[in-house]
């Protein structure tokens, strides 16, 4: 199977098994506090229906062809994902209290006025407060800050006393995060005039088709550094053409690191792994990690970028001194974090284990909604100190 293909399968099965539920009790519990009569509860139906079902068909109609009608669906079904987290969540808080009164009655009886008005307010509520939480979300999403990060390595780098990174993970670039966002991003990263940018995976957002729509890569070729800019593919490449979107970035200024490494000069080694997600989507194999450095010199410093983070495991008690990862969006959306920082041993932030120093980016664009809350946007700066002769300590 085309991996676009069975990427829209899999989004369609999970339609049926997760969102059609959680729409379908959504719509349930707002059905219930409208009036019964079908000039009110007709047209709620009929918007339910629509913005349920906006992103699949703006997906679909994307395919065929990139136009206004596939944008404005595309936009208002990503806000919706985000607008039903919160009535999902608002409709359990209420059936919670309504539970609760079973036990310890507090609230109007049934069939009253009293209880229909409560009903009615409960369900406004829900709605003003999810829109005040989109709308602010919204705005900080795209506030994107800048992140600091300073780490030693004790290994001797050729001379190079000091090594100034610019870290992005997970851009997403496509119809929500666009040129205009991505100008923003290649001015932040400048302005830190980093030695080395380093793209962590998740470049685009599944159809690379709206990036070449709108050559994002002439940003991405503004993008200046001593050492040039690097990549590593994310989940996100492989449910699209991830040939064509690697060969395109190629094409922009940027190199692909797919399982293997490269030295920097006479300083570092820089290597790349591949997304797992190659393996379910395409059935080829991702090479492990010791094939990778096989060959690299282990007394000059090792850096390595890994989407995901759910391979920390594997690089414990490895040459490398410092492993830089996204994926997570540490959540993206609260309280969603709860759950990435039980899946994944690190969600965001830096942690050292053993001799190996380990970051996980909480990343610069969204997936869905084009909403953050709990978490940023950020850029990293990661300044990287090495020792200044070989002997040193």
């Amino acid at each position: 199977m085309e991996p676009e293909l069975k990427s829209l399968v899999i989004w369609y099965v999970l339609f049926a098994g997760v969102l059609l539920p959680v729409n379908g009790y959504i719509f349930m519990r707002g059905w219930q506090t409208l009036p019964e009569k079908r000039v009110f509860r007709w047209p709620y139906a009929g918007l339910y229906l629509f913005l349920s079902l906006s992103y699949f068909v703006g997906r679909a109609i994307e395919k065929v062809s990139i136009c206004a009608a596939s944008d404005a669906l595309f936009w208002t079904g990503s806000f919706w994902f985000g607008i039903m987290l919160y009535l999902f969540i608002a409709a359990l808080l209420v059936d919670a209290v309504r539970l609760l009164n079973r036990f310890l009655p507090f609230l109007p009886e049934k069939g009253t006025a009293g209880y229909a008005r409560v009903k009615r307010a409960a369900a406004a509520g829900a709605v003003v407060i999810t829109l005040a939480v989109q709308s602010a979300g919204f705005f900080h999403a795209r506030e994107t800050r800048v992140t600091g990060l300073e780490l030693d390595i004790p290994k001797w780098a050729g001379g190079m006393e000091a090594l100034t990174i610019a870290l992005v993970t997970d851009i997403h670039l496509g119809t929500i995060i666009s040129n205009g966002r991505l100008a923003v991003m290649v001015e932040k990263v400048n302005r830190l005039e980093p030695d080395i940018v380093l793209l962590a995976g998740d470049m685009v957002d599944e159809d690379v088709a709206p990036v070449l729509e709108k050559n994002m890569g002439e940003l991405l070729k503004n993008l200046r550094s001593r050492f040039g800019t690097y990549a590593v593919t994310g989940n996100h490449e492989y449910y699209g053409d991830v040939e064509e979107t690697c060969r395109y970035l190629e094409r922009s200024g940027v190199t692909m690191l797919r399982d293997r490494a490269v030295r920097i000069g006479d300083f570092f080694y820089l290597a790349g792994r591949d997304e797992a997600t190659k393996e379910t989507q395409t059935g080829g194999r991702c090479l492990p990690l010791p094939d990778i450095l096989r060959g690299v010199d282990t007394r000059l410093p090792v850096i390595l970028m890994d989407h995901n983070p759910a391979r920390i495991r594997e690089t414990r008690g490895s040459p490398v001194d410092l492993s830089l990862s996204g994926h997570t969006h540490d959540g993206q959306l609260w309280p969603i974090g709860l759950i990435t920082r039980r899946v994944y041993e690190i969600s965001r932030g830096h942690r050292m284990i053993g001799a190996t120093h380990f970051f996980v980016s909480q990343g610069f664009g969204t997936w869905g909604p084009p909403v953050r809350v709990g978490t940023d946007s950020e850029i990293v700066r990661i300044v990287v100190r090495f020792r200044k002769t070989p002997g040193s300590k």
